[in-house]
């Protein structure tokens, strides 16, 4: 049984379009006044994902399916330039769980996270990467971490002793040197920032998810670090992880100096008291 490490802590205009469908469970049994909720709502960021978003929504949803009855899965298309949105749009219409939203712009990830989280109807809330780098075995325990041991945040890490992580020597080096910095800079008690694989609760995310001020890769660090100043327990899950061929769309060189540049930032902005728009950490 793996050591489970855990760690507690005390808009420009869219052109939006949007295809709902009720959840699985979200009909009122006969008499009920109003749908029963939405338990958890799992967001699939895609961005130029053709190949991948169909494969994506059918493991999702059946390791959901598992262990919960009433969920739904949003997929955030994000300012596609091949046809995921077309794609992502079939989905939707296909399966009742799944709901689309499209942006005809670019937002990066971040901003394409926030607008689907506050769209979420789940009381459980939760991110996955469209590469499935993360085993989706994996993905009752995160949920749970929220669910069941009512952690407010949640995420699973590739750099703990439990952890199993394959990928290239050059990411693996880098990914440390960063999280490092992040440690060391950021006061941050976790091992991992950046796997794409979260979960939160719902109220803990809205109380600081406006706070959040960055719009794509570095939005991850911020929020769990933002989290630790506030105090809300965080759970760090050791997964196992594997690179996939084609699969992620960090640019190395240039958005590694891009979030570098941002915990730098966050350092000074700490160190001159400019703590969270004048919130106290």
């Amino acid at each position: 049984m793996p050591i489970i490490r855990t760690r507690s802590f005390q808009n420009p205009k869219i052109k939006e379009s949007e295809m709902t469908h009720k959840s699985h469970e979200s009909k009122a049994p006969a008499g009920a006044g109003a749908a029963e909720a939405v338990e958890v709502t799992v967001v699939l960021p895609a961005h130029n994902e053709a190949e991948r978003i169909e494969c994506a929504v059918e493991e999702t949803e059946r390791a959901l399916s598992s262990f919960c009855r009433r969920y739904e899965i949003i997929i955030a298309e994000d300012g596609s330039t091949d046809n995921t949105a077309e794609i992502a749009r079939k989905i939707a219409e296909k399966r009742k769980n799944v709901r689309f939203m499209h942006s005809d712009e670019r937002l990066g990830r971040g901003r394409a996270l926030n607008r689907a989280f506050k769209k979420a109807r789940g009381e459980v809330l939760a991110y996955i990467d469209v590469d499935l780098s993360t085993d989706m075995r994996h993905l009752r325990e995160l949920i749970d971490a929220i669910r069941v041991e009512k952690y407010d945040f949640a995420t699973g890490s590739r750099l703990l002793k439990a952890s199993h992580t394959q990928r290239s020597l050059k990411r693996e080096a880098m990914s440390r040197l960063y999280n490092f910095l992040v440690r060391s800079l950021l006061r941050s008690k976790l091992r991992d920032h950046q796997c794409g694989f979260k979960a939160f609760s719902r109220d803990a995310l809205f109380s600081i998810l406006d706070e959040v001020e960055d719009k794509h890769w570095f939005w991850d660090t911020e929020l769990l670090v933002k989290a630790q100043w506030r105090g809300f327990k965080v759970k760090e899950i050791p997964v196992h992880w594997e690179e996939r061929s084609g699969g992620t769309k960090v640019k190395l060189l240039k958005d590694s100096i891009s979030m570098l540049s941002n915990v730098l930032k966050m350092w000074l902005n700490e160190r001159c008291g400019e703590r969270g728009k004048g919130k106290d950490f």
